[in-house]
């Protein structure tokens, strides 16, 4: 449920520009997840705030975020953020490590929510596999899938199994890649 507090912008610390992790995926590139954000804390107000200010402006203006009530350890609130209102609301419990951001033209985007705690490799790892086109993984399997496996791969190519996306600008590979993977084009 959604309460009527509204936090001030300087009632949160403030953060510096730029310190939001956060990967997306291009624009309209096929996906379960359009990308992957990666708080540094389990606090709604201080994050979402954040993440409303910091948002590339291309994508307009974010007017909700919906998220798991399992990611964070406080109420959640509507927050003002960069002098306009963000309403927060939970998604259903079943959806974990999903914020699912309505913009101001009513585009939906559905990020993976990373745990704060994860290594600098494994946070690396998920924005990258959150925001690879052809990703189809849910975003539950996609963090195990990444707290199981090695590190992040150096020629910054998410490899699942027997599938392997990569990135435009990655270095090829010198191992063969399996003949179904799917590439990111530029």
């Amino acid at each position: 449920m959604v309460t009527s507090k509204v936090s001030a912008p300087s009632e949160a610390p403030v953060r510096a520009r730029g310190s939001v992790r956060l990967r997306l995926a291009r624009s309209g590139a096929p996906g379960r997840l359009d990308g992957g954000w990666w708080p540094r804390s389990h606090d709604v107000a201080l994050e979402t705030i954040a993440l409303a200010d910091h948002f590339p402006s291309r994508f307009g203006r974010i007017v909700r975020v919906e998220l798991s009530s399992h990611d964070w350890e406080s109420a959640h609130h509507d927050l003002a953020a960069a002098g306009s209102r963000v309403a927060v609301d939970v998604l259903p419990a079943a959806e974990r490590h999903i914020a699912r951001l309505t913009m101001s033209d009513r585009t939906v985007l559905s990020l993976l929510v990373v745990p704060p705690g994860f290594s600098p490799d494994q946070g690396e790892e998920a924005l990258l596999a959150a925001a690879t086109s052809g990703n189809a993984h849910s975003a539950a399997d996609l963090l195990e899938e990444v707290t199981d496996g090695p590190d992040i791969d150096p020629e910054d190519r998410w490899i699942d199994g027997d599938e392997s996306w990569s990135r435009p600008g990655a270095v090829p590979s010198p191992l063969p890649t399996p003949t179904h993977a799917i590439t990111r084009g530029t």
